[in-house]
């Protein structure tokens, strides 16, 4: 896809409204892309290894170590699954 940029999942994580937060980082880990699904739609939404996101739907990743994390993860990810493989 063109403008867009390839993003791996990294984390999914839950708060208190009872929406789980998928995150997807790019390889690099200083961007990320959060998407919130409620948990009840979780098993009918497609969570996949990657998501093609326009630039300005990313959020900048100012901790070290939650950058070094996060490009760790898409970087297994990326190897241990292709893109469109759902996770």
């Amino acid at each position: 896809m063109a403008d867009t940029v390839r993003c791996w999942f990294v984390e999914r994580d839950y708060n208190d409204r009872d929406l789980i937060i998928i995150t997807y980082a790019t390889p690099e880990g200083d961007r990320v892309y959060r998407r919130e699904l409620a948990a009840q739609v979780v098993d009918s939404s497609t969570v996949t290894a990657a998501r093609d996101v326009d630039p300005d739907n990313l959020e900048a990743v100012d901790d070290p170590e939650t950058r070094e994390r996060y490009a760790a993860e898409a970087e297994r990810v990326a190897n241990e699954h292709d893109p469109d493989e759902r996770i």
